[in-house]
């Protein structure tokens, strides 16, 4: 075993619990299936976590994350409340136990609890945005590190945005949504709204250079030219995306406009650092029939995606790890084209993890 340092992968935007859906996610074969279908199944477990339940996965999923070269994560945490008949002393009770999974794999974590005002689980959602602030007052309390969230501009009303963003500017907080993952987000937006997602985040004062907004499939060029004039982050979770038919990630506009990207592994449907890395390179040259794509142009595009999603998390550091030359991926590849390897036929089993 030849190993070889390399900076860890900031993952920016989990679903922990999500990764209980392997497998049990495919189940329908429907002809209709697709995200909101897919949505039904990720209730229903939902539904039936408890903080115990939710210690488990997410500790498992954090291990995994460890394992195949992520350093920090950026949880995105909406299941808040106690399932029907439960009572805990803690109201903070499922997000604490997603940070201590955090603690006990060893991953960096920030705790990004996410506003839901409608729509969705019942367990997600908050009476007013004043309620679902205080809860983040709470986890801030306890020292750990949290950003703040709003779950997507279907789940929050514009008035919640403009709040939620005015508390994170005063408390110096990295802030992340989901937006325009979906052609019917689009839709509902424009019909409530009368513009699109990214419209709609900038109206509200949500963009920004410590915002980052998750999945930004359904883009029009106003919308790019709003996030790179906010400098706004971009977090693409390709396997996930993929898995979910949400469409194809637009990354040559948001190169050419200066965009930043970040990744996350999402529903967890898998992880790996070097598949999503790969899925945003390769899925760029398939849409232009060209190599000379995002791993051209940054150099090292592990670095600038991971400086990327630093940024995103607030993060200065997400340590290091080491992969082993000798992997039969790796062998034979120079130290100097280690990096560029990497982005194009790495896998998380190149990681060197534990004794």
């Amino acid at each position: 075993m030849r190993p070889y340092a390399i900076p860890a992968m900031a993952n920016v935007h989990s679903h922990a619990f999500q990764r209980d859906l392997r497998g049990r996610g495919e189940r329908t074969g429907r002809p209709d299936d697709d995200f909101w279908s897919w949505r039904e199944g990720m209730y229903e477990l939902a539904g039936g976590l408890d903080p115990a339940g939710m210690r488990t996965v997410a500790e498992r999923v954090y291990r995994e994350m460890a394992a195949a070269g992520y350093g920090a994560v950026g949880e995105f945490h909406y299941v808040h409340h106690q399932p029907d008949g439960a009572s805990y002393d803690e109201p903070n009770a499922m997000a604490l136990a997603v940070a201590e999974a955090a603690d006990a794999a060893g991953v960096r974590m920030v705790l990004l609890p996410a506003a839901y005002a409608r729509g969705g689980h019942d367990r997600f959602r908050d009476p007013t945005v004043e309620a679902f602030l205080a809860r983040v007052d709470a986890l801030r309390s306890r020292g750990l590190s949290v950003g703040v969230a709003a779950h997507s501009v279907r789940a929050v009303p514009a008035d919640w945005l403009r709040e939620i963003a005015a508390y994170a500017d005063t408390h110096g907080l990295v802030r992340h949504i989901h937006a325009s993952e979906q052609p019917r987000e689009l839709e509902e937006c424009y019909a409530e709204h009368g513009c699109s997602p990214i419209e709609l985040l900038d109206r509200t004062g949500f963009l920004g250079d410590r915002t980052t907004v998750v999945h930004g499939i359904h883009v029009f060029e106003r919308d790019i030219a709003l996030l790179a004039h906010t400098s706004t982050i971009v977090a693409t979770c390709p396997t996930t995306e993929g898995n979910l038919g949400d469409g194809h990630f637009p990354a040559f506009p948001y190169r050419d406009a200066g965009v930043r990207i970040a990744i996350g592994s999402d529903s967890n449907v898998v992880v790996d650092p070097f598949e999503e890395l790969r899925e945003l390179e390769t899925g760029a040259r398939r849409a232009r029939r060209t190599r000379h794509a995002l791993l051209a142009a940054a150099g090292d595009l592990w670095g600038a995606v991971r400086q990327a999603g630093l940024a995103s998390l607030g993060l200065d550091d997400a340590g290091t790890v080491d992969v082993d030359l000798d992997h039969p991926r790796l062998a034979g590849v120079a130290d100097d084209d280690v990096m560029l390897a990497l982005a194009t036929c790495g896998c998380a089993d190149v990681v060197r993890f534990g004794a």
